[in-house]
């Protein structure tokens, strides 16, 4: 919800999401677009998007001729797959069946109050599941080897849909409703819960009375702070003057698992929680200043885009509000480890990994030892990183958690000849030199986006998950979508200049070595209607209308080596007449680049990551904000949601509940590995 009374925005969703349109920094080396363009030519890319000469060249010359028609296609995947669309309720392929888990308000303690969501209260949602859940991170349990410990992000809160008497469009409501018990709510429904599963008749629920069971928050609930940026001065506030305590931790949208079994929570858009008091005259009224704060840190604040103004938490909660706390910004955007299994434990902050709007954080154990962290900042034109650790695994578990606080961080430039260099943001290397300004590591890591352009970087197109698979030493990058990109970052044959749709890249890490320094890069898929030949798109033939999809967000890895990639197109569905969902994209043989649509989410929710079981029988699908983004262009609808007045009131149904991001488990009726 923007103050600055926008009509385009109907709920703080689709406001937070167009945030990141804006591109922070000026382009001034190649674009992902460029070099796509330079290794593959315009003018061949588009002619023979379809054609079998040009999907065999940039599928590595894995694909074959396969016609669309006679589905001769030999997948990997065996399930019917589902008729694309969009209604209020969620859809799954024939022979599966989908549950609910968990909803937003769920009790996750013995002494959990009921909810009632006329009569939330931060103490009640504290002992609660919180909102719009996100990556889902399991783990076995010794005692238990039949239970589940299940890690769950919160990311953001929709207020339109969660609070009563709210005004659905931000033009007649500037946050002014937005009431201090309200905030309180928003903080307390952030962060993380950690839940023990058990299975009764097949299905998966809470176990409230288990002794795992955990709410971090925004609000209440400290961590320390390791790496070169611990006890730094820009770390350093008021009420903590050590810069080694962190209160919270806000909008975790992915994250990863470590081979020690702890979890890995990213803090993504953590600028839009920030809030100034100085106004200023746009367009002949008076908004909230977004410009031109910082002071000496000036040159950050803008590259971060801080302060974003989408939350009001500054105007009861001083930490939030920049004019009083200007150190408060740089101690989110990082990576938090927290032990699902202590429940006392302090979660870390790991600035070695360096800060940005990190999408998520996926681990994987390098052959020598050595973990690797890879992850996307999920903003137009901004890049692709990788952490290799300085220590190498042990058996030692303690030992093992301060692997991620020592190692290289390094940002991705992708050449055009298929090629990937690992840049290292190391100070003194390169231009991360004092003669340019750099003074230190913590510098450099609090600044990464900084040190990220200095190196020469490409600047992608908003990349989001990047997932390796450790069968194949390949790594997956989902890039959601970039219209900002210009004309003159392509020519004329190349009409994805205006990206709408987005497209997955695929690197090889050689001889599965993920810590070398340079990898190769070809194109997966190229997202959007293979119908429609001004889009572009770049499919395996064989896929058919209802197996094509836009704006690729999260995926997973499943234990046959197969690709599942859920997307957020969100106020943007009506440009493809259907709702998010999961997909399954086979990678390898004549049937690479072919994808099928296996689970669709509800009008206005995101489909995010999607997480197995490790015997594949379950997957769990976490749904995000239903009945928000778009539903103005919701056929029979076509209006801003609200708390009284919601387009979906999934997943109840019922005319006292609002709409409840959830948790849902998918399983094969027949007992089977999911996707077969």
């Amino acid at each position: 919800m923007s103050n600055s009374n926008d009509a385009r925005f109907s709920n703080k969703a689709e406001a937070f999401e167009a945030s990141d349109d804006i591109p922070t920094h000026a382009i001034d080396t190649a674009t992902i677009g460029d070099v796509i363009q330079q290794r593959f030519g315009r003018r061949d890319v588009l002619k023979g998007a379809l054609a079998v000469t040009t999907v065999s060249y940039l599928m590595g010359g894995a694909a074959s001729p396969v016609s669309a028609t006679t589905g001769g296609t030999p997948s990997a995947f065996d399930f019917s797959e589902l008729q694309a669309g969009i209604d209020t309720n969620h859809h799954i392929a024939d022979g599966y069946e989908a549950d609910i888990v968990l909803r937003w308000g769920d009790a996750l303690f013995a002494d959990s109050e009921p909810f009632d969501p006329n009569a939330q209260t931060a103490a009640r949602q504290h002992r609660q599941f919180g909102y719009n859940n996100d990556y889902v991170g399991l783990f076995k349990i010794p005692e238990r080897p039949d239970n589940l410990l299940m890690c769950v992000n919160h990311e953001y809160t929709s207020p339109e849909v969660m609070f009563a008497g709210l005004t659905a469009s931000p033009k007649d409501n500037d946050l002014a409703e937005i009431t201090a018990q309200m905030v309180d709510v928003e903080m307390a429904a952030h962060g993380v819960s950690v839940i023990e599963l058990e299975q009764q008749d097949g299905k998966w629920l809470p176990l409230i009375t288990s002794a795992y069971n955990r709410r971090i928050s925004a609000s209440n609930t400290e961590m320390s702070v390791d790496g070169p940026a611990a006890g730094h001065p820009r770390l350093q506030t008021s009420n903590d003057p050590s810069g080694r305590r962190i209160v919270g931790t806000l909008n975790n949208c992915a994250g990863g698992i470590t081979p020690w079994g702890t979890y890995l929570a990213a803090e993504e858009n953590f600028h839009g929680y920030f809030w100034t008091d100085e106004m200023e005259e746009k367009k002949g009224k008076q908004v909230r200043r977004k410009k031109g704060l910082g002071g000496t840190q000036a040159d950050s604040y803008a590259r971060y885009g801080v302060p974003g103004n989408w939350y009001n938490w500054g105007a009861y909660q001083p930490r939030f509000n920049v004019d009083k706390e200007p150190n408060e910004p740089n101690r989110f955007g990082w990576v938090v480890e927290i032990d699902p299994f202590d429940a006392s434990s302090t979660p870390v902050k790991h600035t070695a990994l360096g800060r940005f709007r990190h999408e998520g954080c996926e681990c994987i154990l390098n052959a020598d030892g050595r973990v690797i962290i890879y992850s996307g900042d999920d903003a137009r034109f901004e890049y692709v990183y990788r952490f290799v650790s300085a220590n190498t695994i042990s058996d030692d578990r303690e030992s093992n958690k301060r692997l991620l606080s020592a190692g290289t961080l390094s940002v991705a430039r992708f050449n055009p000849n298929g090629t990937v260099d690992w840049l290292p943001l190391t100070y003194g290397v390169g231009p991360l030199v004092p003669e340019n300004g750099w003074e230190s590591q913590a510098q450099v890591v609090i600044d990464a986006r900084l040190a990220a352009k200095a190196l020469g970087a490409t600047p992608m197109d908003r990349p989001e998950d990047v997932q390796p698979d450790e069968q194949t030493g390949k790594i997956y990058v989902m890039l959601t979508n970039n219209h900002k990109r210009k004309d003159d970052q392509r020519d004329e044959a190349n009409p994805r200049a205006e990206n709408h749709f987005g497209h997955i890249i695929e690197m090889t890490a050689p001889d599965r070595d993920h810590a070398a320094d340079r990898f190769n890069w070809q194109i997966l898929i190229k997202c959007g209607d293979p119908s429609v030949a001004e889009v572009g798109a770049l499919w395996n033939p064989a896929t058919s209308a209802d197996g094509w999809f836009a704006s690729p967000d999260n995926c997973a890895i499943d234990g046959d080596g197969r690709l599942w990639v859920a997307t957020d197109q969100g106020k943007h569905w009506n440009k493809t007449g259907r709702a998010d969902g999961l997909y399954a994209v086979d990678t390898t043989g004549e049937a690479r680049g072919t994808s099928k649509l296996f689970f669709r989410v509800p009008v206005g929710a995101e489909m995010c990551g999607p997480c197995f079981t490790e015997d594949y029988k379950t997957v769990f699908l976490p749904v995000q904000h239903p009945g928000t983004d778009g539903t103005e262009k919701f056929p029979g609808f076509e209006r801003a949601s609200t708390f009284e007045d919601p387009a979906t009131r999934w997943p109840d149904f019922d005319d006292s509940m609002p709409p409840r991001p959830s948790v849902v488990s998918a399983r094969k009726k027949n007992d089977g590995r999911i996707g077969g």
